[in-house]
């Protein structure tokens, strides 16, 4: 039988006005705090500025916002959803069965993802700063920065439970403000609602010199869009799809503004020059500042939230070493990873340290998250083909988005050594993690061998008979790799009769299941041996903290309530007093014993997934087990395998 845990599934956010403020709270930092940037990073870009030039990158801006925003993630991609949760892992949690090799497009765009949470604090902090500037030119950006990425890293261990209530209304002012700014600069300018007309921005791809690379740094419009799809989950589709509305025409309308405002000051640019500040009134710059910095540490806590619970959902579907994972409120989801913190700290304070301006942040920023758009399509392609989407639909879809983001990530290769190099960096190196955890897990795992448990049953009947052998424990619990119920990894039975022999009353087989939907949790008991061996089939969903201990206590309770087992202490002693028997686990560690060599990438791999687990979570603390109750066996590997040069004897 299967039982459920007596835990609430992860329902879909129902359409509410409460549910609309909070998704502006938690899905639209990064992309809500894109002008602060976008158009100076267009205007910086060239030396021949026109009224057309801005016409031109202002409908690039509308039509990436339409094309790749609203159709492809809006309209397209939240539908793919895994059980109401969405994002690349539950992406491809959704077709790895079906297309298992797919995992290396889910690790290159999962590492992305990652290096743009780190670029992000960065150039949005940064930039919110730098208005201040406009007031005093000594204003020490840098270390003020510094000193608000170090406060909003240092506060995550507490969580934001009581602040994040606030993280809405502050995004609903901040959307406000960007779209009466830019009607501020609209009226008596209506010439620029001619923007929508893609042929000007099709002129300035084709006709402008640099045209084409000018989609560096149009593509800061829609780097949060990904966000839109990793949080579906905590907000729910229609929340996501009518806010979207809103978010997108204040977006718009700020767009607009600052182009008015820099054609009509054409003649007397600076090179520095900043239009989202400009465009404000001066009494209300200070405060514009102000609210542009809260927008700016929201779309950080966003992202920085937002890989927490990235490296969580790799952590289970074995693309990263296992971390220790704090809960610090009552907000489910929401959690604390301090290797992560740590980690996304030091990184972006290297960014800062190193790029010092904003300006020299927007090379590196943007390169990483047009890699991540790409797998998306590459996955959304499986997952929409296996669902059964027409070929004659499927290939325009394709077809278009491969041309748009190739388009983007071949122009923004042009600002590699304008710094893309370090997202690259980063990029790089989360990837090489991950790929290792997975390929080195799989290759270790390629030399267990499975065995019949019913050729044990007599074995495991007079083992627990045996009073020549000391008893070892009254429950004894193996945590097993092998998928059918009828089986067993010889490492484990190596353990209970080889080892040291081990003689107990109750034998558990406890087998963990990772199942695609992101929030099951369910269990199933097979009856091996009655009243000597039982397996336990645990299946938990990818977002789920494994809590072994804690799922097992509920299991046996669950077990003695039905009168399926006995756990009263079989010795003489206390069983007359009722005692509770001992509980036992034994965690088998599978090593290489070098009585023989894989081959030489192989052994690369797994040499650094070695390294790895030795500096990662030891598995007593990740799988949430009693220390006092386990030990830890070392089994070779080169048990497992056929020995091919074999010593002669000589007579």
């Amino acid at each position: 039988m299967i039982f459920p845990f007596k835990h609430d599934e992860k329902g879909i956010k129902k359409l509410t006005f409460a549910g609309l403020i909070v998704t502006l709270g938690i899905v639209y930092g990064d992309i809500g705090t894109s002008p602060l940037y976008v158009l100076k990073a267009i205007v910086g870009s060239t030396n021949q500025l026109s009224k057309d030039f801005i016409l031109g990158a202002l409908s690039c801006i509308i039509w990436t916002l339409t094309l790749q925003t609203t159709i492809k993630y809006v309209v397209i991609t939240l539908r793919a959803d895994n059980k109401g949760e969405g994002g690349i892992f539950s992406l491809f949690a959704l077709i790895r069965k079906l297309s298992p090799k797919a995992y290396i497009f889910a690790i290159i765009g999962g590492s992305t993802l990652l290096a743009d949470g780190v670029i992000t604090p960065a150039i949005t902090v940064v930039s919110a700063i730098e208005g201040l500037q406009i007031i005093n030119q000594n204003i020490p950006v840098v270390l003020i920065s510094l000193s608000i990425i170090a406060l909003l890293f240092f506060f995550q261990q507490f969580g934001t439970k009581t602040i994040g209530i606030a993280f809405g209304p502050v995004m609903f002012v901040w959307f406000t403000v960007l779209g009466v700014l830019g009607l501020s600069q609209i009226s008596g300018n209506l010439y620029i609602f001619s923007a929508f007309n893609p042929v000007y921005a099709i002129k300035l791809l084709v006709l402008h010199p640099h045209g084409f690379l000018l989609l560096g740094a149009v593509f800061l419009c829609t780097t949060g869009a990904e966000a839109l799809y990793s949080d579906l989950g905590h907000c729910g589709i229609k929340n996501i799809r009518i806010s979207w509305i809103y978010v997108k025409i204040t977006l718009i309308l700020n767009y607009l503004g600052q182009g008015a405002w820099v054609i009509n000051h054409l003649s007397k640019l600076k090179n520095d020059v900043n239009p989202f500040f400009e465009v404000m009134p001066s009494w209300f710059l200070v405060s514009g500042i102000i609210i542009a910095t809260l927008a700016a540490v929201i779309a950080s806590q966003a992202l920085i939230s937002g890989s927490y619970t990235l490296i969580s959902e790799a952590i289970s579907l074995n693309f990263w070493p296992k971390l220790r994972i704090k809960h610090p409120t009552t907000i489910k989801g929401q959690m604390f990873i301090p290797t992560i913190n740590t980690m996304l700290l030091i990184l972006c304070a290297i960014v800062v340290l190193y790029f010092q301006k904003s300006s020299h942040m927007e090379a590196a920023y943007g390169l990483a998250i047009t890699i991540t758009m790409l797998m998306t399509t590459f996955l959304l392609s499986i997952f929409l083909y296996n669902k059964g989407v027409k070929l004659y639909m499927l290939i325009p879809f394709i077809t278009l988005y491969l041309s748009i983001e190739l388009s983007f990530l071949v122009a923004n290769l042009f600002k590699f050594v304008h710094g893309g190099w370090m997202t690259l960096l980063i990029g790089s190196l989360l990837f090489f993690i991950m790929y290792v955890c997975y390929n080195g897990r799989k290759i270790r795992n390629k030399y267990l061998r499975f065995l019949h448990l019913k050729d044990f049953i007599q074995l495991f009947t007079d083992l627990k008979e045996d009073k020549s052998l000391p008893h070892y424990a009254t429950n004894l619990i193996y945590l097993i790799k092998a998928d059918n119920a009828e089986e067993c990894e010889d490492t484990v039975l190596y353990s209970i009769f080889n080892k040291r022999p081990k003689r107990a009353d109750l034998y558990w087989l406890i087998h963990l299941d990772w199942v695609d939907e992101p929030y099951s949790m369910n269990y199933k008991i097979t009856h091996i041996i009655p009243d000597t061996l039982i397996r336990i089939d645990l299946k938990l969903g990818f977002k789920i903290i494994p809590r072994i201990n804690l799922y097992f206590r509920e299991i046996v309770n669950d077990l003695v309530k039905n009168n399926e087992i006995d756990i009263i202490s079989r010795h003489q002693s206390l069983r007359k007093h009722k005692k509770i028997g001992d509980f036992q686990f034994v965690l088998v560690d599978l090593v290489q014993n070098y009585d023989f060599d894989f081959k030489p990438f192989q052994q690369f791999i797994v040499d650094f997934y070695m390294y790895l687990k030795k500096i990662a979570l030891p598995e007593t603390k990740a799988f949430g087990l009693d220390a006092s109750m386990v030990d830890v066996e070392k089994v070779p590997i080169s048990i497992l395998t056929d020995q091919k040069n074999r010593l002669n004897r000589v007579y």
